[in-house]
C-alpha cells in the first residue's frame, strides 16, 4: 500500500483542491487499469489487484472519505468523485485506460463513462449500483443501512469464509475501516438511495465497449439487475460469475481479472 498524491502524479501540475488519496498500485504493464472500489476494506481487493497486475498497471485508489483517504468538505457527491478521476486522467495524459468499477465504484465509473472521456477505452462494471432499473415502488437495491449485520454479510458474500463475522471479535482496525467506509457511503449515496435517477437514460450514451460482471449469488443487487444495466448500454456484454456474492472480485479474483484481461487480448 502506498499513497498516490494526485498533484505529484501530475508532474507538478496543481490540481487545485489538495486531493490526496491512499491507493494500491501494482504491475508495470503497458495497459492501465483504473479500478474504483466499493465499500469493502482495502485489503479485500489485494488478490484481485495482484491478478489484474499480471498484464496491467493497476491503480486502485480509496475514494475520499473511505479507508485512509481524507474527504475535502467540497466533495460530497458521486459527480464530485467523477470529476476528481476525470481531472487526474486528463492531467496524467493516460490513454487507452480500462475503467473498472466495483459495486459503489461502478456508480462512479458510470458517471465518468456517460461523459464520454476520450482517455477511457473500455468499461467494466462488477456488481455495480447507481441505476434505477425498476419502477418507483420497486426495491432494486437492498437497504444495506437497515439490514442487520449478519444478514448483510450473508448477502455480500456467498462463501462464509469471507465474512467478517461478529464485530465484537473482529480486529479493531477492520471495524474502524468498515465504519469509516459505511459513513462515506452514506454521505454519497443516502438520498436518493445508491443511484442517480438520470443514469437510467444517460447510460445509453456510453460509447466504449462495456462488460458487466456479476456474482451469481449477489444478495444486494441481483443478476437480473445487472442484466438490466447491460441492456441499457449499447453493445454491453454480461458475464455471470457463479459462486460469488456482491463482491465478486473478492471471492473470485482470478475469474474477474481473467474476464478483464481478455477484453484487450
Amino acid at each position: 500500500m502506498q499513497t498516490l498524491d494526485l498533484v505529484d502524479a501530475l508532474d507538478g501540475v496543481e490540481f487545485g483542491h489538495g486531493v490526496h488519496l491512499d491507493a494500491q498500485l501494482a504491475g508495470d504493464g503497458d495497459r492501465v487499469a483504473l479500478v474504483l472500489p466499493g465499500a469493502e476494506r482495502a485489503r479485500e481487493n489485494s488478490a484481485f489487484v495482484a491478478a489484474l497486475a499480471a498484464d496491467h498497471s493497476v491503480v486502485l485508489p480509496s475514494h475520499p472519505g473511505f479507508g485512509r483517504s481524507p474527504r475535502p468538505g467540497w466533495c460530497s457527491s458521486v459527480a464530485d468523485l467523477a470529476d476528481i478521476y476525470l481531472d487526474w486522467l486528463e492531467r496524467a495524459g493516460l490513454t487507452g485506460v480500462t475503467l473498472v468499477g466495483l459495486q459503489f465504484g461502478g456508480w462512479v465509473a458510470l458517471e465518468i463513462a456517460v461523459r464520454k472521456p476520450a482517455r477511457i477505452s473500455r468499461l467494466v462494471l462488477v456488481d455495480s449500483v447507481g441505476v434505477k432499473v425498476g419502477g418507483p415502488l420497486d426495491r432494486d437495491i437492498v437497504d444495506i443501512f437497515a439490514t442487520p449485520r449478519a444478514e448483510l454479510e450473508r448477502r455480500l458474500y456467498a462463501d462464509p469464509a469471507f465474512r467478517l463475522g461478529d464485530l465484537a471479535l473482529a480486529a479493531e482496525d477492520d471495524v474502524l475501516e468498515l465504519a469509516r467506509n459505511e459513513e462515506a457511503l452514506a454521505t454519497y449515496g443516502w438520498e436518493p438511495y445508491l443511484h442517480d435517477p438520470r443514469l437510467a437514460h444517460a447510460i445509453g450514451r456510453i460509447a466504449v465497449p462495456t462488460t458487466v460482471v456479476w456474482g451469481g449469488r449477489d444478495g444486494i443487487v441481483t443478476p437480473e439487475y445487472g442484466r438490466a444495466i447491460a441492456a441499457r448500454i449499447p453493445g454491453a456484454r454480461f458475464e455471470r460469475i457463479e459462486q460469488a456474492g456482491h463482491r465478486a472480485q473478492v471471492e473470485r479474483p482470478d475469474e474477474v481479472a481473467k474476464v478483464i484481461s481478455a477484453l484487450a487480448a
